[in-house]
């Protein structure tokens, strides 16, 4: 039976039966700072409007032309609508409130608006911008699938709301746009995503508009895509909206708005979202530190449950784009008609295995499990467990089986709730010839650019592909790392459920990569289908056989088998001492590769040997507890935080590559001082220590699926220089070895741990 919260799949709040309180004021999301990144955002970045995981996720739009540098963007002036659906290839229903006193058909054509940033107001659950070409206050708040508006017009303006109904917005192109009123206070209306090149079908999003005074006119025009509907002239009262989503059909929607928001209290519904996000929040509390540092850790926090979204109705109802055609699917229910879990849209879960895998294992058990059964369900409509899926669709965003980390570290963590024989044979499924690992990233109408019959039969992904070009990442190196981790983690669950042959073919797998291992030269290095190496060769020239990273960076990525690397290179203490060297050159560009992922291929960025802003070498810090120098995990972890993750403001923030929280989720694990190298999915994982920024936190667990009631991590004589773990003890008892295992840790207790600026 699935153990999920109810809060979560409705709009509904349920705090007592989490078994612990709201923090008093100040609350968490009093401490969030929502601008955080926000100059260097993309379209899905950014949505303070939302609940997590929300299928509206309502905000003002600067830029609209394109999934990259779009969205909200601080640095621009100009608002040019607020859309109702920011996510993973996924937009939709834009609107603009505008009012007039003549010619409203030329609004038509230019509608956008200058705001006042000093009247501004940003927080999560609402959002409130002032739009100075109309003297329009325009607030913003949400339920899970229902944007509700509220504007505050100038009295005796004449009152409109304008929507956008086709052309470029953010990642789709919008197509098809209708809008048709239905009752004096109600429209209807759809519009379509069409195609991208990531997204191979078509999304139709429906919607209904409901509004608290009566429309009075329309103005459209047969040469503009867009239409406004005006209410007659303000007389002081604010004009509120309700636009509902579904991505099957208009009756969803509007189901949708009258189960979750039946009433016109705006405020009510803010504090209600804003309950949700504190419930959430505050299940890490953390003392000490700086003011700034405690901010930046509810931020890192927040944007751990943002981004990836929900795509099914109240119902269950969801959107199937994995077949021919599209059709409408049903998520099973409970007897009282309620779905078991929700259905989801995401970026891929490539790099998820250090992030948000260990994260919401740990502390958003439910959520993980959400998930999960999600990606079965794409499992049971379309063949494949998906690594990356939007709106119903397959992507094959990235490389591998990104996906097969995630289930097998549940399923090690005891987090059960799903159809485990299913899972397994789909994630195999995933490791051979037509599953996942055939494609690589963005190829939708072949199976060729993975290569998995080549990793197969000749131990290695050759670089170039032999077959041609068929995906955006088929490079030889980077994935042969890649299949060779995910084996192994296959295999720990082939083990887990007794299917012994299935594990000895894995883990024979998971040693491929030493065949990359050029002695020589002393990286992993790409080879041909001839079985030469690469030549002329650099370890640091961006993507030439290794995915979004160089040679230096990737070679470091063997988390299943950091001892057999070792051995490649002569043994631990020279493996410590050159990366160590990495990280020495790394530290004089800040550990990443410029300040964002736009910059990653900059000639002087793109050598970097260590890059804190991309997915592929954000473990290497705790590689040193794997090689017998847990001194230079605790310092390297440590100075990556100051350097990469410590910013608040909105120039910095991830300098790079924040895809739908893993990189929150990595800062929020690395300053409590927690880790799991191999994502947790070897039998009772351990979490590694490193180096926690905060005298004291309190992670408190999900009694539904874990005995202990809460974990205190407490770092005496904390401080900016003393990084390293003089003592360290769990409830009384001297910790051996670099961490605490998992069964050991969820039955709760106190982490002590004593600080020092001096390394044993």
């Amino acid at each position: 039976m699935l153990k999920l919260i109810v809060n979560l799949l409705t709009f509904v709040l349920v705090i007592p039966s989490m078994g612990f309180q709201l923090n008093p004021d100040p609350k968490p999301i009093d401490k969030v700072y929502p601008l955080l990144d926000a100059a260097n955002s993309r379209w899905f970045y950014f949505s303070a409007a939302t609940r997590p995981f929300g299928m509206v996720n309502l905000s003002p739009d600067h830029k609209i032309d394109g999934a990259w540098g779009s969205g909200y963007r601080y640095n621009s002036d100009t608002v040019k609508g607020f859309s109702h659906i920011h996510a993973w290839q996924m937009s939709g229903v834009s609107v603009m409130p505008v009012s007039f006193d003549a010619a409203p058909e030329n609004l038509l054509t230019d509608y956008y608006s200058t705001y006042d940033r000093d009247l501004e107001t940003i927080k999560p659950g609402y959002h409130k911008v002032f739009l100075k070409r109309y003297g329009i206050s325009a607030e913003l708040t949400a339920t899970h699938r229902v944007g509700l508006h509220k504007y505050t017009f100038p009295e005796g303006k004449n009152q409109a709301v304008l929507f956008h109904l086709e052309g470029i917005l953010g990642p789709s192109k919008m197509i098809n746009g209708s809008l048709k009123q239905i009752s004096p206070y109600i429209l209807e209306g759809q519009v379509t995503n069409s195609p991208t090149s990531r997204r191979p079908n078509t999304l139709t999003v429906y919607f209904q508009v409901e509004f608290d005074q009566p429309i009075v006119d329309w103005v459209e025009s047969e040469d503009s895509p867009h239409k406004i509907v005006s209410f007659g002239k303000s007389k002081g009262k604010p004009l509120q909206m309700k636009v509902a989503l579904s991505y099957t059909k208009a009756e969803n929607a509007a189901l949708n708005k009258k189960e979750e928001l039946p009433h016109w209290d705006f405020n009510k519904v803010v504090k209600e979202t804003q309950e949700v996000w504190n419930e959430l929040l505050g299940r890490i509390e953390v003392e000490g530190n700086t003011v700034t540092q405690q901010r930046r850790f509810y931020t890192d926090l927040w944007k751990s449950l943002q981004g990836r979204r929900t795509i099914s109705d109240v119902n269950g109802a969801y959107p199937d784009n994995t077949g021919a055609s599209f059709r409408v699917g049903q998520l099973p229910v409970d007897d009282k008609g309620k779905p078991l879990f929700r259905h989801f849209n995401s970026d891929s879960f490539w790099g998820a295995q250090w992030t948000i895998n260990v994260l919401w294992g740990l502390v958003y058990p439910e959520i993980a499990e959400e998930f999960a059964n999600s990606l079965l369900q794409y499992y049971q409509d379309g063949g494949l467990i998906p690594r990356g899926p939007s709106g119903g669709n397959y992507t094959y965003v990235m490389t591998g089986a990104s996906s097969t980390p995630l289930f097998v570290g549940l399923y090690q963590k005891g987090i059960r709730g799903f159809d485990i024989d299913m899972a397994y044979e789909g994630l195999r499924k995933n490791h051979m010839p037509g599953g996942m690992m055939s494609r690589s990233g963005y190829e939708h109408k072949t199976a060729k650019g993975g290569n998995v019959e080549d990793y197969i039969k000749m131990g290695y992904v050759p670089y170039p592909n032999p077959r041609g070009r068929f995906g955006g990442h088929e490079q030889g190196a980077g994935q042969t790392l890649e299949y060779s981790y995910q084996d192994w983690t296959l295999a720990q669950l082939a083990l887990a459920l007794g299917k012994k042959e299935d594990a000895d073919n894995f883990l024979a797998r998971s040693r491929n990569y030493k065949n990359l291992y050029d002695a020589e030269s002393g990286w992993i290095r790409p080879k041909n289908v001839d079985g030469k190496w690469a030549n002329p060769f650099d370890p640091y020239n961006y993507a030439k056989g290794y995915v979004e990273a160089n040679g230096a960076q990737f070679t470091w990525f063997v988390p299943h088998d950091i001892e057999g690397l070792a051995g490649l290179m002569g043994g631990k203490e020279k493996a410590a001492a050159r990366l160590n060297e990495q990280f020495e050159q790394a530290e004089k560009l800040g550990f990443t590769s410029g300040t964002s992922h736009s910059v990653e291929t900059h000639p002087e960025y793109r050598r970097i040997p260590i890059n804190y802003g991309n997915q592929p070498s954000i473990q290497t810090a705790f590689i040193f507890n794997y090689l017998d120098r847990p001194d230079l995990t605790q310092y390297w972890s440590r100075k990556v935080l100051e350097a990469a993750f410590s910013g608040l403001s909105p120039e910095s923030g991830f300098n790079g590559d924040e895809d739908q929280g893993l990189m929150g989720s990595l800062a929020v694990l690395m300053k409590l001082g927690l880790f799991q190298m191999n994502a947790g999915t070897e039998e009772n994982p351990i979490y590694e220590l490193g180096s926690p920024i905060f005298d004291k936190a309190v992670i408190h667990l999900n009694e539904e699926y874990y005995p202990g009631k809460s974990i205190t991590i407490q770092a005496e004589n904390n401080g900016p220089s003393n990084y390293y773990l003089s003592q360290k003890t769990y409830n009384g008892q001297t910790i051996e070895g670099i961490g605490i295992r998992h069964e050991d840790l969820v039955k709760g207790g106190l982490i002590k741990l004593k600080m020092s600026s001096k390394s044993k």
